[in-house]
């Protein structure tokens, strides 16, 4: 069973005080980040708490996931040899941010190869990746190909709002320029990044949303993300958590509907029928397929039926 990625945590690297309580969370996935949350100034120190969190830390059956920096900072290729010659055995996903051409995922594949082999590490360190930038989004497909690490594509709407001038207040938040444009302004890119990773097998994570008090307003996000098949959302704090999981994990109803599903139609099969009907409602073979969808996420969420 595929480890789910219903709520991801961000935990800044340089404090490592807060390291504990975030694994101490609900959050289906966890990562220390040593981007955009940790100051210039600070990037060693905080790879260094990272190194020592990996090592030391319970991380209570997760994967140990880091987001390192974007390939084209001068810090990239530090926080990638001294991660994997530090702590590849215990380093499961290594997130990449700013995601914009193909060729930047086979790079750090390639690295990855080197590291791996020359440190004896005894498992294959997997890929997500940020798409967070116009020319990220165009190059969504032949990304979601690049590698066979890649296990998620992850949306970045801040990024994406900056790189393309679309003026937004706070990161994943509606603001007046919504009232004004009157439809989904973040549809496109969104659809991009979904289409690209179910193409080839991938998980697609939304990002985060700023204010960690308004959960009214996380639930419509995340409810957004989910309406269009997403996966899962990134969290910024841990009271965001329980609204990320419970919307993103199928209801009571949902799985009971999709039972009803799969038993009317194997029914139909075994008496030689194609289509039929629950009600008034037409079964068919996508019909099928989407209850399917619906069962594989509440296994993967741990609900046993």
């Amino acid at each position: 069973m595929l480890h789910p990625e219903r709520s991801v945590l961000s935990v800044p690297g340089s404090r490592p005080e807060l390291f504990e309580k975030a694994l101490r969370s609900a959050a289906d996935l966890v990562f220390l980040d040593l981007e955009d949350s940790v100051a210039e100034t600070a990037k060693g120190e905080a790879r260094r708490h990272v190194v020592r969190a990996l090592q030391e830390l319970d991380w209570r059956g997760r994967p140990r996931a880091v987001r390192i920096n974007p390939l084209d900072s001068p810090h990239c290729y530090r926080d990638l040899v001294e991660l994997v010659e530090s702590a590849g055995n215990r380093l499961n996903i290594i997130i990449l941010p700013k995601v914009n051409h193909p060729d930047e995922v086979r790079a750090v594949g390639l690295l990855l190869n080197q590291l791996e082999t020359a440190g004896g590490i005894g498992h294959r360190i997997e890929l997500e990746v940020q798409l967070e930038t116009a020319s990220g989004i165009l190059h969504a497909a032949p990304i979601a190909a690049a590698s066979d690490r890649l296990r998620s594509l992850v949306f970045g709407p801040g990024d994406y709002a900056a790189s393309v001038g679309m003026p937004m207040t706070a990161i994943g938040m509606t603001d007046r320029w919504d009232e004004a444009y009157r439809g989904s302004r973040l549809h496109y890119p969104m659809h991009q990044l979904l289409v690209a990773a179910r193409a080839h097998g991938l998980r697609a994570i939304d990002g985060p949303y700023a204010d960690y008090r308004d959960l009214d307003g996380l639930r419509l996000a995340a409810l957004q993300a989910r309406a269009l098949g997403y996966d899962g959302k990134w969290c910024i704090h841990p009271a965001q958590i329980p609204v990320v999981n419970e919307v993103f994990t199928p209801t009571e109803e949902e799985i009971a509907w999709a039972k009803e599903v799969l038993r009317a139609y194997h029914e139909a099969e075994e008496q030689r029928r194609g289509a039929t009907a629950i009600g008034t409602m037409m079964i068919d073979a996508a019909s099928l397929r989407m209850a399917e969808s619906t069962l594989a996420r509440a296994r993967a969420a741990g609900l046993g039926f």
